[in-house]
């Protein structure tokens, strides 16, 4: 068997090459990161496995983002499929290996070798297309969710200056109704001035209908006696983030209608689960992937970062551990948000929450027992490609 070890980085991969014997088939040599770069490693490795089936190869490398992308790609192009490792495990790895603190690209690619001889790692499972695009995707609104929020929070921050009685008279102040008002009105005194008529139009226009002609008064009369300053840089600045947080509404809207047909296109049995939205659909059918990666609901717990950490040291156990929080972040989240509206739609999982609070857990971790809950019914249902069969409470 010959085993190859890639050290993966942004412009250029080191690579090591060495056989089941410990002997050095290639010193550490560096590839560049082009196709250049890439079809001088296959050539390198067709020198020594000319079978194209490379049934004598295994190739390992570290999971480092989008780095990696282009060469797994390539490698599973040329029926070569690697085994992608977690970084935190090949960093464990070295240290046990010496201690001195020595690492360097070169290095790595070495460690790297070394324990794809001495670990048992599965290869790499490429997922379907539809789930690599779900996963480009539903990333990419997560980012824009993020970046819709911190504007919010800035709306939220520049409005307390702006007009702070505004908060308490209407149902919140980032619905469609209140940013358009804002976005043409940006301060009190122009609220104030506003003709009657029109603010009334304004409102009932963007709110279809909620606020009439008596919201309308209120308002106004509510920003003729406001403590809010009118200062015009912070006018200024108020129009921009709300233009800012319109654009990226109709963004995540655009994302949205593409996640949606990408799921309907995978027609997965978790869309059955009651309360699991499209979007949450995409986000946990795209980082889970290939379900045969995991041999067992404790295994993709751990994915997800929901499994509870241990500490024990002679006769002292810990008796109050938190979540490990080192897998998928974007899992963890989608699973956390879809326990809370599972247990709004489903008898059973909202009488298993309860259930918790009533031994004494906290709401938010007996609702993380639940997205624990949630994880393993996800699981086999997915294993078994089995619809959600709800059960009596």
């Amino acid at each position: 068997m010959i085993y190859i070890g890639i050290d993966v980085a942004k412009s250029k991969h080191d690579c090591f090459i060495t056989n089941s014997d410990g002997e050095v088939l290639r010193d550490a040599f560096t590839i560049q990161n082009s196709k250049a770069g890439f079809l001088e490693l296959y050539e390198t490795i067709r020198s020594f496995e000319p079978n194209p089936s490379f049934q004598n190869i295994r190739i390992g490398l570290e999971a480092t983002g989008h780095y990696s992308n282009n060469l797994i790609d390539f490698l599973l192009a040329k029926n070569l499929n690697p085994v992608v490792l977690n970084p935190l495990s090949t960093n464990l790895f070295r240290k046990g290996q010496s201690l001195r603190k020595t690492k360097t690209d070169k290095s790595d690619a070495r460690f790297i070798t070394l324990m794809l001889i001495t670990e048992d790692i599965k290869p790499y499972s490429p997922v379907s297309y539809h789930i690599s695009e779900l996963k480009s995707l539903t990333r990419h609104r997560f980012r824009l969710v993020q970046e819709r929020t911190r504007f919010k929070i800035s709306y939220s921050r520049i409005l307390d200056i702006v007009f702070p009685e505004l908060s308490g008279v209407v149902w919140s102040i980032s619905q469609k109704s209140m940013l358009f008002m804002l976005l043409e009105l940006p301060n009190t005194k122009a609220i104030g001035q506003c003709h009657l008529t029109r603010l009334a139009c304004l409102l009932e226009k963007n709110s279809h209908g909620r606020y009439n002609r008596d919201k309308a008064i209120e308002i106004r009369e509510l920003a003729r006696n406001s403590i809010g300053s009118n200062s015009p840089a912070l006018a200024f600045e108020l129009q921009q983030i709300i233009r800012s947080i319109l654009f990226l509404q109709e963004e995540i809207a655009l994302l949205d209608n593409q996640i949606k047909t990408a799921v309907q296109e995978i027609d997965s049995p978790i869309m059955s689960i009651p309360g699991i939205s499209y979007t949450l659909a995409a986000m946990i059918l795209s980082e889970i992937g290939d379900v045969e990666r995991f041999s067992s609901p404790a295994k993709l717990l751990a994915f997800a970062g929901l499994e509870p950490s241990t500490y024990q040291s002679g006769t002292f156990t810990a008796s109050h551990s938190t979540m490990v929080k080192r897998g998928s972040k974007y899992l963890r989240w989608a699973v956390l948000n879809a326990a809370r509206l599972v247990c709004m739609r489903d008898t059973t999982f909202k009488a298993y929450r309860d259930r918790k609070q009533l031994e004494g857990k906290h709401y938010y971790v007996a609702s993380s027992h639940t997205a624990k809950k949630l994880i393993r019914v996800i699981f086999y249902m997915l294993k078994n490609n089995q619809q959600f069969v709800a059960q009596a409470a």
